[in-house]
């Protein structure tokens, strides 16, 4: 019954989405999302999400400097900077170095770059997370990815890439909005929701228990945990944070 009802309402939710649908099948939609639409959808959803974590994501990168090297310089890695929400957690002095598969983040990029002059940008890679070829191995003090992993194409093949760049004892910062518990009605609309909101939102998925990917990707330390984002009126409430050391 359950799933009878799932596939209803994804069709409700499909005919309302109709024009979308139209578009991606004559080929318009994706260059439209990815040039203008997803860039200004998402610079606007992360000043909320900063404002709705901002505690949270402090309390995150608080022991960032720790991971610095002897000399006292600490080289970070951000994987899908987007428009570098980030940025204002970073230590002053951090050697930044960003990385998107998208490129045409450029404006809402410079604007965080200007805001925040205290970490010094070493260089943008258009690279996807499950291919940092451009990264030497074990050159990296410290790895970040934010609501990033809900739409790589592959967690398992980013996080072996993440563990690759890594130095030997550094580390990896997450935060990721998650599959709800399965007997909660949130699921319920997050498989509803599904492959419309994967399509409008360039691949995201709601349903990733990315914290099993965490679980079994062989680092020496993980801390992680389970928190809620009062997002209001979207379905990607659950989160995980935290960071695991390799």
């Amino acid at each position: 019954m359950t799933e009878v009802s799932i596939l209803f309402f994804r069709a409700c939710l499909a005919l309302l989405a109709m024009p979308i649908y139209l578009l991606s099948f004559l080929g318009i939609w994706e260059p439209f999302c990815k040039k203008i639409f997803f860039p200004f959808f998402l610079e606007k959803l992360s000043a909320i999400h900063n404002r709705k974590t901002k505690k949270q994501k402090q309390e995150l990168f608080r022991n960032l400097p720790d991971f610095a090297s002897p000399s006292g310089e600490l080289k970070l890695l951000e994987i899908g900077t987007g428009c570098g929400a980030n940025f204002q957690f970073y230590p002053p002095g951090c050697k930044v170095t960003c990385t998107d598969i998208n490129p045409n983040f450029q404006q809402g990029l410079a604007r965080s770059m200007s805001q925040n002059q205290h970490i010094h940008y070493e260089r943008f890679l258009v690279a996807a997370g499950e291919d940092l070829h451009q990264v030497p191995s074990g050159s990296m003090d410290a790895v970040v990815c934010t609501l990033v992993l809900c739409s790589v194409q592959s967690v398992n093949s980013t996080l072996k890439e993440v563990m690759r760049v890594l130095k030997p004892g550094g580390v990896f910062y997450f935060l990721e909005h998650v599959a709800d518990d399965h007997s909660s009605w949130r699921y319920f609309w997050q498989q509803v929701c599904y492959p419309t909101w994967k399509l409008v939102f360039a691949g995201c998925c709601l349903t990733r228990e990315i914290w099993k990917n965490l679980e079994q990707a062989n680092f020496s330390e993980l801390k992680l945990q389970h928190i809620s984002v009062p997002l209001l009126g979207t379905p990607i409430k659950p989160h995980i944070i935290g960071y695991a050391v390799k």
